[in-house]
């Protein structure tokens, strides 16, 4: 399945000079505005873009720092945080818990890294393909701690909103515990708060 957000909304070629494709990338990572999320904003007004989850997890993991090691290249960590969802323009955003069709979403997003990244220069869309390649491959500390915030941000906003994407979608305790299994790995102080507010989300009904 294509989102194809990026076919839908016409953009004017405009002559910027040099900075043309600069700018024209600017205009096409502006459709991540558009990509709805299945979690809603504080307050349940309306669902969360991308491009709002992608600013929260960069300054999300700026905050951890105290919390985070000293070898870890945080420049980095911030580039993966704001490219990571880039791809949604062309495949578009799949629950975390279904496994299958994000499966089946990866040859989707790997075709939406290369085209849009490939509106730069060689060298800087390079260097962004390499950075998704590398959040996606979820090898390297850098790649797993942007992970963890990745998938902890949504539940800390469903344990505000009274687990609203969580009971939206039928989702189950175990699931969440399964999303939240790397965060125990990489920073059990957080999983060890996160843990006692998710079990009382169980026990509000929140998780089936």
């Amino acid at each position: 399945m294509t989102h194809n957000i990026s076919n839908m909304t016409a953009v004017p070629e405009l002559d910027f000079a040099e900075f043309t494709p600069i700018i024209k990338f600017w205009m096409e990572i502006d459709k991540l505005k558009q990509v709805e999320r299945k979690t809603k904003i504080l307050g349940q007004s309306r669902h969360e873009n991308s491009a709002e989850h992608s600013w929260q997890l960069a300054i999300g993991l700026l905050t951890l720092k105290p919390y985070l090691p000293n070898s870890l290249d945080f420049f980095k960590m911030v580039k993966m945080a704001l490219l990571h969802d880039i791809v949604e323009i062309d495949a578009g955003d799949v629950i975390a818990f279904d496994l299958a069709a994000r499966a089946a979403n990866e040859e989707n997003e790997r075709a939406a890294a290369k085209r849009i990244f490939g509106l730069l220069s060689d060298e800087i869309g390079a260097e962004f393909l390499a950075l998704w390649e590398e959040y996606e491959a979820s090898e390297t500390p850098e790649s797993k701690y942007a992970q963890v915030i990745d998938r902890v941000m949504p539940m800390i906003l469903n344990l505000h909103n009274g687990g609203q994407s969580w009971v939206d979608n039928g989702i189950a305790y175990e699931q969440v515990l399964g999303r939240a299994a790397l965060a125990k790995e990489m920073l059990p102080e957080l999983w060890n708060a996160l843990d006692k507010q998710l079990r009382q989300a169980k026990i509000n009904g929140w998780l089936k």
